[in-house]
């Protein structure tokens, strides 16, 4: 499904706020998933894992990760901006449905998240 692996709401609600059109965030989001997923091991290497399940592996990563990969894939900052808030948004939600929502607002306030999807 496409913008997997963020939630469908999450998507519409994200590309209101970032003015994108909500047929075009899903197919920004999966861009990023194509890389995301390529660089999985990397990933579970290099940086904090702050969640697994549900179909996803979440990531804190260091602040301009996204400014970096949103120009590797070519996107406009609009664009990049409304992923990155999709991610943002997706992680929140988890928070909230596993009770951990200060704990990953926290993690927010100094680092980015990236979530990538595990296709289980």
């Amino acid at each position: 499904m496409a913008g997997e692996p963020i939630e469908g709401q999450i998507l519409l609600l994200t590309a209101a706020k970032a003015s994108v059109t909500p047929t075009q965030l899903p197919d920004l989001v999966d861009l990023a998933q194509e890389r995301l997923a390529a660089d999985r091991e990397r990933y579970r290497r290099e940086y904090e894992r702050l969640y697994e399940g549900d179909g996803l592996e979440a990531f804190a990563v260091e602040t301009g990760h996204w400014a970096t990969l949103g120009t590797e894939l070519g996107m406009s900052d609009r664009e990049r901006s409304a992923v990155e808030r999709a991610h943002e948004e997706q992680l929140l939600r988890i928070g909230r449905r596993t009770d951990r929502e200060d704990e990953f607002e926290t993690a927010l306030e100094i680092r980015e998240p990236v979530l990538i999807g595990t296709g289980e």
